[in-house]
């Protein structure tokens, strides 16, 4: 069984904003895949998917935490269901990447995301699979309105195709592709973009 998350925050005023990339791959993902957060537990909503096309279902989960317990969710489920880290795909925003840009990684620190950081405080292990959507860095310095803000115009269609390309990314994962030809692919493919 695998265990994808896509981080964000929750409730209505936060919907689409640059925070919550991670959550809007994850819901892409679950159309893709046939999948719906039906479940409410474990601080997160959440769902599990038996798709044939997959040769492991796969749960699927937003914590509903706030963005700086992320872990709170994630690790109990993961417990729960007796999952790995290596099991788990983390999908969330990243200031350091060029706006529109995915890049996925086997592993690897936090690069100061406080609910990436939070996850792995809680496992004790930084060994995660992650896509990370490039939300671009702020214009005046001001981080939390930024990522707390709502792109318009151009900002909101590449970052529009940039969590397509994740949700697709993360089907192949769900395929039982090889991970590192996964990577290889999208990062060069969000690059072109």
């Amino acid at each position: 069984m695998k265990l994808f998350v896509g981080l964000g925050n929750p409730g209505k005023e936060y919907e689409w904003t640059r925070h919550n990339m991670g959550f809007i791959t994850i819901e892409k993902f679950a159309d893709i895949a046939g999948g719906v957060f039906d479940r409410n537990d474990f601080k997160g909503e959440y769902g599990l998917i038996k798709n044939p096309a997959f040769p492991e279902p796969i749960l699927i989960l937003k914590p509903q935490t706030f963005m700086n317990l992320s872990g709170t969710s994630v690790k109990p489920l993961a417990d729960f269901y007796k999952l790995n880290p290596e099991d788990i795909v983390i999908v969330y925003d990243d200031m350091a990447l060029p706006e529109g840009s995915i890049r996925l990684r086997p592993d690897g620190s936090s690069g100061g995301h406080k609910g990436m950081q939070n996850i792995i405080e809680q496992f004790g292990t930084d060994k995660f699979k992650r896509i990370r959507i490039g939300i671009g860095e702020p214009p005046h310095n001001d981080s939390i309105n930024y990522v707390l803000g709502k792109p318009k115009g151009e900002s909101q269609e590449v970052l529009d195709e940039a969590t397509s390309l994740a949700a697709k990314a993360l089907r192949d994962i769900g395929f039982g592709k090889d991970f590192t030809r996964i990577m290889n692919q999208y990062n060069t493919a969000a690059k072109k973009g």
